[in-house]
């Protein structure tokens, strides 16, 4: 495996992090695939993401839904928005098929809203496909470490 590949990967995925952090919603819609999805299963350990009970199951219509909710201040849970930092790390890359690559890596979230700091940390398994000189997403796992504890009243996207 290239350095240089690890590294594209890591600058993408790092990008992304900056856009859900500074809500720039379009930009990151754009980092998509038409085909995308973006996954929160409640069980860390499932695979079969289609036929078990998850907090996303997201294509692409749903991430504009997502976004449209989280962007037309009518939802309580994002009034009012909270504030985000992410942290992704220990980015490695698991496989490379073709113009796919698959990555995972450690993802920590803080969140700041009503005077109240919470955390969320999650393994992240991104399946990027290449596009011209980048990438876009076709697939984001994110596995909460404490998934069974519900997510309630969640403003933004992990």
């Amino acid at each position: 495996m290239k350095l240089e590949l690890l590294n594209a990967a890591t600058a993408f995925v790092w990008t992304e992090a900056d856009l859900l952090d500074h809500a720039d919603y379009d930009a990151w819609l754009s980092l998509w695939a038409p085909d995308g999805l973006y996954i929160i299963p409640i069980d860390p350990a499932a695979s079969d993401f289609a036929n078990t009970l998850n907090y996303a199951y997201d294509d692409a219509d749903m991430r504009i839904k997502r976004v449209k909710r989280l962007t037309s201040g009518e939802s309580i849970s994002t009034s009012p928005a909270a504030r985000t930092v992410r942290s992704v790390s220990r980015l490695r890359v698991l496989a490379q098929d073709g113009d796919r690559l698959t990555l995972r890596g450690a993802q920590e979230l803080s969140e700041f809203r009503k005077d109240t700091l919470r955390r969320h940390v999650a393994d992240v398994t991104w399946v990027l496909q290449a596009r011209g000189d980048g990438f876009v997403i076709h697939s984001k796992v994110v596995r909460l470490i404490n998934s069974t504890d519900a997510l309630t009243s969640i403003g933004y996207i992990l």
